[in-house]
């Protein structure tokens, strides 16, 4: 496989980049290095390798969601540093 300058014209329209010809050139040569040095992993020998989508196992370190008693709206306004009608009063961010 092999990028050609369309393609990389391609990709920079995509992401509004306007480029020289020569940047368009030396793009299109060092993706194909990329792309070259990854043609190496086709030589490894992957027969009986179980296909994986994370190369560590994952688990979920979260908690079991529980229903729980919420504190008493007087106790919870105990903490807030201005309140008005039951409600925590703050300063005001829009005008």
């Amino acid at each position: 496989m092999s990028i050609t300058i369309k393609e990389v014209e391609h990709v920079a329209s995509l992401a509004r980049l306007e480029l020289t010809e020569q940047e368009k050139e030396q793009f299109a040569g060092q993706l194909n290095a990329i792309l070259k040095y990854a043609e190496q992993l086709d030589k490894l020998d992957t027969e009986g390798v179980e296909p994986t989508s994370h190369a560590v196992p994952l688990t979920n370190v979260m908690r079991e969601d529980e229903i729980r008693p919420s504190l008493p709206v007087e106790q919870v306004l105990l903490n807030a540093p201005d309140e008005e009608d039951g409600q925590i009063k703050v300063p005001a961010v829009l005008e």
